[in-house]
């Protein structure tokens, strides 16, 4: 049997933020505790404009989890994105830009099509014109899902303070 897709609102999706960052953890594959330290991140989205999330559900186990909002400035990946690109590419793919913040599952539905799956539910309840993300900037198993589903790059080799690590900022037009 196929996981359940089901939208949450905020409420539900703060309330389950522990499931959320346990399927993180290990669609990551970092630790937990790692992974809970990004608590707060996802308790400041629960404010943001046009928040939706989707989850995927097998019976009562959250095996997938996708989420973002309508991106505004002033708010820190925003504003760190919009710095990396020249004001032309930044009006075009920010000004009205549904931001996905996150979409992983499970390691053991990886290539079942269920993050495809969340993917298009969450961005087919947006009203935007544009999707972006941030992805390493890495021939990784995500990098290449993005550009099958038809994203493009935007900007490569980004940094974020505090952070070494490289990424790519992703868009799609809706």
């Amino acid at each position: 049997m196929s996981p359940l897709l089901v939208e949450w609102d905020r409420a539900e999706l703060g309330a389950r933020v522990e499931e959320v960052l346990d399927v993180y953890a290990e669609a990551m594959e970092v630790s937990r505790s790692a992974a809970r330290a990004r608590r707060s991140v996802v308790a400041a989205h629960l404010d943001r404009r046009g928040l939706r999330a989707v989850a995927a559900l097998d019976g009562e186990q959250l095996v997938g989890i996708g989420y973002g909002y309508r991106g505004a400035p002033g708010q820190w990946w925003h504003d760190q994105v919009r710095a990396a690109m020249d004001p032309e590419l930044a009006n075009r793919w920010l000004q009205d830009a549904f931001e996905v913040c996150e979409l992983h599952v499970r390691p053991r539905l990886h290539g079942s099509g269920l993050g495809r799956d969340i993917l298009l539910t969450l961005l087919s309840g947006t009203e935007a014109a544009t999707a972006v993300l941030t992805t390493p900037d890495l021939e990784t198993r995500a990098r290449r899902f993005y550009r099958a589903g038809g994203w493009v790059d935007l900007v490569r080799n980004l940094t974020f303070p505090g952070d070494p690590r490289t990424f790519a900022v992703l868009g799609l037009d809706l």
